[in-house]
């Protein structure tokens, strides 16, 4: 993408981001990443699952909440890519992706986290 001409010239000019600007898209599905995670029972749940594996029985207690709800938030953040499951006989275990993505997630999460209580 070339840069566009700008109606103001200033001491620097920012027409050179443009060759390094990832794409709309890119913006589009980082917007829609950030709306999933924009949800603090959903970012509980993502950070749970980024350091174990667990039952939904047991996330249900982790997090005080119905299991209708637990289900709606692991669907959501599946259908995101967020997260995998596996089942083992009748027991389904849910944890982090092993992605790109949830692996820069992480510790970005755990390094915001620690710096809003800072604040």
């Amino acid at each position: 993408m070339s840069a566009p001409r700008l109606p103001h010239e200033h001491h620097l000019h920012p027409g050179h981001l443009f060759d390094h600007m990832p794409a709309t898209e890119a913006f589009s599905a980082t917007a829609e990443l950030m709306k999933l995670l924009s949800d603090p029972t959903r970012l509980r749940l993502f950070w749970i699952l980024c350091h174990c594996e667990e039952c939904p029985a047991n996330l249900s207690a982790l997090l005080s909440m119905s299991g209708p709800a637990l289900s709606h938030h692991l669907k959501l953040l599946r259908s995101g890519g967020l997260i995998q499951s596996r089942r083992e006989g009748k027991e389904v275990y849910y944890r982090a992706a092993d992605t790109p993505c949830v692996r820069a997630l992480h510790p970005m999460i755990e390094e915001i986290a620690e710096l809003s209580c800072l604040a």
